[in-house]
């Protein structure tokens, strides 16, 4: 039996991705820096539909030492890693860089980006190891296609940064030759408290009214995105592969027929 490790995974996407592993036969390990959070998560998962195996390992992202004793915890509790998913994540408050703190600047930027950076760095050293290798997958977002706005500028620099960071491992790990391979996922827009809170939940955002109309044409809910990613994932044979739920054609169908398809996702 296969396993995954998903950062940041107690609930919104990781956990619905955590969720459609185990249907299709994966051990899962799941990973917060919330004890009591990451507990129930993972006994919701057991009670959960699936055949594999669930454990939670609590750590930050932000730390080279818990990366690797999430990595030990899981090779301990399965043997290897198949699939490592760098899911971990926090939003910016709606401000500008300079109205942000110091210690607001370094939270995104050290779970964002750094987090993705050891993810990927420690999973690489393990997977090398294994016979089969191994897929490392890191999560894109708001600012990975250049796109920039008022609030999201931290953010989407440390998105933006993964992008650039992924398809440049996934470079090296060909150049190499590694048994390891790369790719990037591509969720869209998604509704969940990451979308209304900031910085792990510790303060709320107040979206404009055009960027609720956005997310209502285009967003989704994470068991919708999670079940097409997982999907890719599990089909994909290729380095430095690109697996999108928000294609340009689907939000272009979305915005021609949103005058009869109306959803509210903030009522």
């Amino acid at each position: 039996m296969k396993t995954v490790v998903i950062t940041g995974s107690t609930r919104g996407l990781g956990f619905e991705m955590a969720k459609r592993f185990r249907l299709n036969g994966w051990n899962v390990v799941i990973n917060g820096v919330n004890q009591e959070r990451l507990k129930d998560a993972v006994t919701h998962l057991r009670s959960e539909p699936g055949i594999g195996k669930v454990e939670g390992y609590a750590g930050s992202v932000e730390s080279e030492n818990d990366i690797e004793a999430l990595l030990t915890f899981s090779l301990e509790s399965f043997g290897t890693i198949d699939i490592w998913i760098n899911n971990a994540g926090v939003n910016q408050p709606m401000k500008a860089v300079w109205e942000l703190t110091l210690e607001e600047i370094d939270a995104i930027l050290n779970v964002d980006l750094r987090g993705a950076v050891l993810g990927s760095r420690a999973a690489a050293i393990c997977m090398e190891k294994q016979e089969n290798g191994g897929f490392i997958y890191n999560i894109e977002g708001y600012g990975s296609n250049d796109a920039m706005m008022l609030g999201l500028n931290m953010y989407g620099t440390s998105k933006r940064a993964v992008t650039h960071f992924t398809q440049a491992f996934a470079k090296e790990l060909e150049e190499r030759g590694s048994k390891v391979k790369m790719g990037r996922l591509s969720p869209g827009i998604m509704i969940t408290d990451f979308t209304v809170k900031a910085l792990g939940g510790k303060e709320s955002i107040e979206l404009p009214e055009k960027t609720k109309r956005v997310y209502n044409i285009l967003g989704d809910y994470p068991d919708v995105v999670a079940a097409h990613l997982v999907k890719g994932m599990l089909t994909n044979t290729k380095n430095n592969a690109h697996i999108e739920w928000l294609t340009t054609r689907k939000a272009a169908i979305r915005f021609m027929t949103a005058g009869f398809n109306k959803r509210n996702f903030f009522d």
